[in-house]
């Protein structure tokens, strides 16, 4: 009994012995992976991996590419905002135009439109660009479509500067006797105040009688009775503008016709209620008649105009104008 007593406890101290030595394994083992964890936790710390380098150029790169990009792009809205500049102070006051919008052309696009560059590399300088990079979309379309506007402006502007009855409509060598007013005046006959709608031009019968704008014949009548305007023509210029030249000889235009500041119209006469040659000539003006005198040779001097104001008087062609 005893023999067997003493071998079991010996292999109980064996057996404790042999747990100790697998403890001490496994607590090595442990304490060996814990060392490596700490040191390549302290490793990547201090020092990068190939992949961090290789990650960390890439981050670099962009970034870099990202203010190139946004350089660019500031460049051209400061540009473009040079443009609007002109535009707004220079040529729309130019054209007597007001500034030009687009209702909600600043308004920033919703954040949501941006929630993609969170997970991209370099995210922040990517939403950044993209932000500046619709604003300069805005702006650009916002100047395309202003200038667009101001080409059919300066267009417009274009025909208005040869559409206003500008010149004399006839030849002022020509010229005999003096200019009958425009305004009302003491009518010879009537022998009472009456509206002169025009300035009578006093002349011989068969002299030329000229356009003073472009524009469109609107009107002609041909009329030897001895009364009103006798043969006359309307011409529509645009922009409001219409002249009236009247007691004609003979025209050489038909309704419909397009014709060109100095072109030949008609000829001057005696027709209509007229107490001798002259041409009656009317400005019209959204539907008034306006002084024609303003319109005349409208760069010349001072001292031009103030003899031209000289010819001028109460001189009456007409015996009863309508």
């Amino acid at each position: 009994m005893r023999f067997f007593g003493h071998k079991s406890s010996n292999d109980s101290g064996d057996s404790l012995i042999h747990r100790l030595k697998t403890y001490r394994i496994v607590r090595n083992l442990l304490i060996g992976f814990i060392i490596i964890a700490i040191f390549n936790i302290l490793f990547s710390s201090l020092f990068y991996t190939p992949k961090m380098l290789r990650l960390s150029d890439e981050r670099r790169e962009i970034e870099l590419r990202s203010q190139i990009l946004l350089g660019k792009i500031r460049a051209s809205q400061n540009a473009i905002d040079l443009i609007r500049h002109r535009d707004n102070n220079v040529y729309r006051p130019l054209f007597s135009s007001d500034t030009f919008s687009i209702e909600g052309i600043y308004q920033p696009y919703n954040e949501r439109k941006y929630a993609w560059t969170v997970d991209e590399i370099g995210g922040r300088e990517l939403r950044t660009t993209w932000k500046e990079l619709d604003q300069l979309a805005r702006s650009l379309y916002l100047s395309s479509v202003s200038l667009d506007e101001l080409q059919q402006l300066s267009k417009d502007k274009e025909k208005f500067s040869t559409a206003i009855p500008a010149i004399w409509p006839i030849d002022r060598t020509l010229l005999r006797g003096r200019i009958g007013a425009f305004g009302y005046r003491m009518h010879p006959t009537l022998h009472r105040w009456k509206m002169h709608d025009g300035v009578d031009l006093g002349g011989r019968i068969g002299d030329p009688i000229y356009a003073t704008g472009d524009g469109v014949v609107e009107e002609v009548v041909l009329s030897r009775a001895r009364r009103s305007y006798g043969t006359y023509i309307v011409v529509n210029h645009g922009f409001g503008y219409k002249t009236r030249y009247a007691h004609l000889n003979k025209v050489h235009v038909s309704r419909g016709d397009s014709v060109m500041r100095g072109a030949l119209i008609g000829d001057l006469g005696n027709t209509g209620r007229s107490s001798g040659p002259h041409l009656h000539y009317e400005v019209i003006y959204r539907g008034r008649v306006v002084n024609p005198i303003n319109y005349f040779d409208k760069d010349m001097s001072a001292e031009a105009y103030r003899s031209l104001m000289g010819q001028i008087q109460d001189e009456n062609y007409e015996t009863d104008e309508e």
